[in-house]
C-alpha cells in the first residue's frame, strides 16, 4: 500500500471534516510515541502541550476520543491529559475506562484462578530474565507481565527478549511484541479487537487511528476504506498515511480540529 505524506493527510482531514455523511467520528490514538514522545523513563511521558489543546478542541467539536495503549490503565490515567469523556483502553484492550469529572468508570476483565496463577508464574520467571541485566526491567499489569529493554545494551536487551519469548511459549500465554518490549498476557486481547468493539458500541461512521508500534498494526488492519490510518515514525505499516513524529501527528489533529470549526479554547 502506498503511504501518503503529511500534506496529503491534512487534505484528507479537511475532506473528512467537510463531509457530514462521515460523522460521527472516532479519533483513537496510541499514547507513547504517538501523542507523547518516547522517554527513557516511561513515567516521564506526557502528551505534548499542543496535543492537549487539540484533544480538547476535538472533544468540543463533538468528536469521540479514545486512547488505545499497551500501558496499564492506572498508569495511563495518571499520565494522559485528556478531556472528560475520553475512553481509555489499557493493556492492549484488557482494561477499559471512561474519564469522568472526578475519576474513572472502569471495566477490567476479571481473571480466573488459572489465569491468576499463570500471571504469577509469568511475573516470577520474567523477574529471573531481568535479574543481573542492566537496563532490563519488568512491569506488572493486572493481566500481564512485561519485559522492557530500552535502557539495555542491544545485545543484553535482545538476549532478555529472546528468553521472555521462551517463557511465554513454555507457559502457553499470549506473547505481544513492541519496541524493546515483550509482554506476556494471560488474556487474549489486542488493540484491533478493542477498537472494533468500541467502534460498534459508539456507532461511529468513521475512525481515525494513529500509532507508532507493532501492536498498533492490529488496530490499523481493522480500518475500512473510509477510515484514516496514520503511522507515526518509521517501520512497515498497514496505514495509508505516515507522519514523522508526535509533533507532526499533533499538528494533524490541530488541522482536523480547525476544519471542524472547533472552539479555540477546547472543551475544558
Amino acid at each position: 500500500m502506498p503511504e501518503l505524506s503529511a500534506a496529503a493527510l491534512h487534505e484528507a482531514l479537511r475532506d473528512l471534516a467537510a463531509d457530514p455523511a462521515r460523522h460521527p467520528l472516532l479519533v483513537a490514538l496510541d499514547f507513547d510515541g504517538t501523542l507523547a514522545p518516547l522517554q527513557d523513563d516511561p513515567s516521564a511521558s506526557r502528551v505534548l502541550p499542543d496535543g492537549v489543546v487539540a484533544l480538547d478542541r476535538l472533544m468540543g467539536a463533538g468528536v469521540r476520543l479514545a486512547l488505545v495503549s499497551g500501558r496499564g490503565l492506572s498508569t495511563l490515567a495518571q499520565l494522559a491529559q485528556v478531556p472528560v469523556g475520553t475512553v481509555l483502553i489499557g493493556s492492549h484492550g484488557a482494561e477499559r475506562a471512561r474519564v469522568l469529572p472526578f475519576g474513572l468508570d472502569r471495566a477490567v476483565a476479571p481473571l480466573t484462578s488459572e489465569q491468576a496463577d499463570l500471571l504469577a508464574q509469568a511475573s516470577a520467571q520474567l523477574s529471573g530474565v531481568s535479574r543481573g541485566r542492566n537496563g532490563v526491567w519488568v512491569e506488572a499489569k493486572p493481566t500481564a507481565a512485561v519485559v522492557h529493554t530500552r535502557l539495555a545494551q542491544p545485545e543484553v536487551g535482545e538476549q532478555a527478549l529472546t528468553e521472555a519469548r521462551t517463557v511465554g511459549r513454555r507457559l502457553g500465554v499470549h506473547v505481544l511484541e513492541g519496541k524493546d518490549v515483550v509482554e506476556l498476557s494471560v488474556l487474549d486481547a489486542d488493540k484491533g479487537e478493542a477498537l472494533t468493539a468500541l467502534r460498534d458500541e459508539l456507532g461511529v461512521r468513521t475512525v481515525l487511528y494513529a500509532g507508532d508500534d507493532l501492536t498498533d498494526e492490529d488496530a490499523l488492519v481493522t480500518l475500512g476504506p473510509g477510515d484514516l490510518g496514520i503511522k507515526v515514525g518509521a517501520g512497515a505499516t498497514a496505514a495509508t498515511y505516515r507522519v514523522d513524529d508526535p509533533p507532526a501527528l499533533v499538528a494533524a489533529l490541530g488541522v482536523l480540529a480547525e476544519a471542524l470549526g472547533a472552539p479555540a479554547d477546547g472543551a475544558r
